[in-house]
């Protein structure tokens, strides 16, 4: 789909290079720059799925000749991505009103945790600190339990990636039409906020409260996990009426007049218990056969190996092997696409290629 867009993607984490990897699965030529003897991240492979799909040269942005080659390379791309703190792309010469003289067309793209403006722009953070300040962490959790998310999926990947690509996007087709570039300032601050705004509309409704527990979807008997009998959990979300009423009939409680209050918070608690008695006494595999294709809106909690091996993904293939690493395949679907993920290059692997493309003559 993105088949022509080249992106250069000069090395960083987390949210970055899953943006740029986005983009890859999307078909769009990645180059990524990859630090020269620089090692890799702590906690990171030498060769990351996040990189699948990209072209990858090394390249010390402090060495003149590197730098020249970088340079080279941005004055053909569509887009750029770079993850550092406010100023230090201006330090190493590649600040956006360096890149734009030599590219006026280029889609540059800042990925940070606070933006590129603000009084915490310098400051350090990570995931959980950008989504606590936004707003985003609050109904996290159960009422009374200290807000936890999934790790990276709200802030790095839904907040920053997915806006980064977003911006990027929409950048480079005003580029075409304009023949002007941008800046895009992607933080996740922002974006995790204004990923609050679907809940913001039930607080226009009058559904959802500043106080944890009281609003319809994170104090509710019908909107939380339960653990089984064999330590394992499963989810209800059963919002509206026909859903619950279906779940009621599933678990034999139709008649139970107490579970009839469905929006009445001052019920919850007391049903919260009651449901927990009735899925503590049973394992997870009686639960998932029970409700497995009903609109009782009720599914197992799986980790990812498990939802590897789900029926659902034997259907679908969302999970897969490939490189002998358990990875999720590109999303979202096109009709006539290939639905595999790209190969992931060792670091430095093309560079020679890339060098000899920026030759001049060629």
């Amino acid at each position: 789909m993105l088949s022509g867009i080249r992106i250069v993607e000069i090395e960083g984490l987390g949210p970055g290079p899953f943006a740029a990897m986005t983009l890859a699965d999307l078909g769009a030529e990645v180059i990524v720059i990859h630090r020269k003897g620089g090692g890799v991240t702590p906690g990171m492979p030498e060769r990351s799925l996040l990189d699948r799909g990209k072209r990858s040269i090394a390249l010390d942005l402090k060495d003149p000749d590197d730098l020249a080659t970088a340079k080279a390379l941005i004055a053909t791309a569509d887009g750029l991505i770079e993850g550092f703190r406010p100023g230090v792309m201006e330090k190493l010469g590649l600040g956006p009103e360096a890149c734009h003289a030599l590219n006026p067309a280029l889609v540059y793209g800042r990925m940070t945790g606070w933006g590129q403006t603000g009084p915490l722009a310098h400051a350090a953070g990570h995931d959980f600190n950008y989504i606590s300040l936004s707003g985003a962490m609050w109904y996290a959790s159960a009422p009374g339990d200290p807000p936890q998310t999934p790790a990276t999926l709200v802030g790095d990947i839904g907040g920053g990636a997915m806006y980064l690509v977003t911006g990027l996007l929409a950048g480079i087709l005003n580029a075409r039409a304009t023949g002007r570039g941008t800046v895009v300032d992607a933080a996740i601050y922002d974006g995790s906020a204004h990923m609050m705004n679907l809940l913001m509309s039930l607080r226009q409704a009058g559904g959802l409260s500043d106080r944890r527990g009281q609003s319809l979807l994170d104090g509710p008997h019908w909107s939380r996990s339960y653990a089984c009998a064999d330590g394992g959990f499963i989810s209800i979300q059963a919002l509206e009426p026909k859903f619950y009423a279906r779940f009621l009939e599933l678990m034999g409680l139709t008649g139970d007049p107490e579970f009839q209050k469905q929006y009445d918070p001052a019920a919850w608690p007391l049903l919260t218990a009651r449901l927990a008695g009735h899925f503590a006494q049973h394992p997870r595999a009686h639960w998932e056969e029970l409700f497995l294709g009903t609109d009782a809106c009720v599914a197992p909690i799986l980790t990812p190996s498990e939802a590897a091996a789900h029926e659902m993904n034997r259907a679908r293939q969302t999970w897969i092997e490939a490189e002998g690493t358990l990875q999720a395949a590109p999303a979202p679907r096109f009709d006539g696409q290939t639905h595999r993920p790209g190969p992931i290059p060792e670091r430095g692997e093309h560079g020679d290629a890339i060098r000899a493309e920026l030759a001049p003559g060629r």
